[in-house]
């Protein structure tokens, strides 16, 4: 192999807790057919006429709140990671981009280029397999290499849902704040149900029959649905957990369309009911916080919990820049050039 180069792709934030950098982003983000797949005309008609009408004053608020002194969460973390993966190998090429908003998937794929990388890896950073973010970033690298005219060996990781190199620095992130009264919830990015029934080309498994997501078969070997139980059961297994030390829910619903249940407000709800008054949330679709769980889970639910009759709720970071999880990536990504060699 020639010069190896990885491009580290997430989804996206806002350049600015602004009201007009919010909207700006959101128009890229909820406009993609991969985000919210109905026709074109209803679509824009959703996006332009109702959500960018409201939803950026509503959320920039919530951004500020979490907004770190170097920026978005999301990109300052994107951004160590990166940095570190350069600092522990020295043989690869590494840029981070966001599907949208900025660095863009072009300007990463550029700078690799420019620095004569024959040999490249598309990394979506999503544990997961999901249409709205690893099939969209792919999508969206391969158009601009196209437009690029640039043509490197091409190597793709798709999702890592099990890999030891994930599900170790993952465990070991939950541990410490695990103890004989305290329940673990698994609070995943929620998905609607149309996603995960697409990617079941037999039409007999995916919402037919029981527990779907939790049955191993070639029908759902892309169901994110799936991929999240199987992360799950990784961790739990790890953990020695017993059925009643963990739940897992799925959050950040959008639309009046079916999403994957329960809700992460639901199962709140029903575990204080149960009698959890200890809980601890954990949200593995995510490798670096931001709104989601900053804002959502650590402020949001955190309230809910509380009204409800909780009494102690601790949101554990996502892997962010931890060294374990630092050195796990590299060793994913070296094994897949390692593969393509063999």
């Amino acid at each position: 192999m020639g010069k190896k180069g990885v491009l580290l792709m997430n989804v996206g934030t806002p350049d600015e807790p602004t009201v007009a950098s919010v909207r700006t982003y959101l128009r890229e983000f909820l406009l993609d057919p991969d985000v919210i797949d109905i026709p074109a005309p209803l679509r824009h008609l959703l996006v332009r006429g109702i959500i960018l009408r409201t939803r950026p004053r509503k959320i920039a608020p919530l951004y500020k709140s979490i907004w770190m002194e170097d920026g978005s969460p999301l990109r300052v973390y994107s951004k160590r990671v990166t940095e570190h993966l350069r600092q522990i190998n020295h043989d690869i090429d590494f840029e981070f981009a966001m599907r949208y908003g900025n660095p863009s998937i072009r300007s990463g794929l550029e700078a690799l280029k420019q620095r004569g990388v024959t040999d490249l890896l598309l990394l979506p950073m999503f544990p997961h397999y999901a249409q709205a973010t690893t099939e969209s970033s792919l999508k969206h690298a391969h158009h601009q290499l196209k437009a690029m005219s640039w043509q490197p060996n091409l190597l793709e990781m798709g999702h890592f849902e099990t890999a030891e190199e994930f599900i170790g620095p993952l465990a070991e992130s939950i541990r410490p704040h695990l103890s004989e009264d305290t329940h673990l919830l698994f609070s995943y990015h929620g998905l609607p149900v149309s996603h995960v029934k697409r990617i079941d080309a037999s039409k007999k498994h995916c919402q037919t029959v029981e527990a779907c997501c939790t049955v191993k078969c070639e029908a759902n070997s892309l169901c994110y649905g799936r991929h999240c139980n199987e992360t799950t059961m990784a961790v739990v297994d790890r953990l020695g957990l017993t059925p009643d030390q963990w739940s897992l829910s799925y959050q950040s619903r959008l639309g009046p369309v079916k999403w994957l249940e329960p809700s992460t407000t639901q199962m709140v709800e029903a575990l204080v009911k149960k009698g959890v008054k200890k809980l601890a949330i954990v949200a593995p679709a995510f490798l670096a916080d931001g709104l989601e769980t900053l804002e959502e889970l650590d402020i949001g639910i955190r309230e809910e919990f509380m009204e409800h009759g909780g009494e102690d709720l601790k949101v554990i970071n996502c892997l962010n820049d931890d060294e374990q999880w630092i050195r796990g990536l590299e060793q994913l990504i070296t094994n897949e050039f390692e593969h393509a060699v063999a």
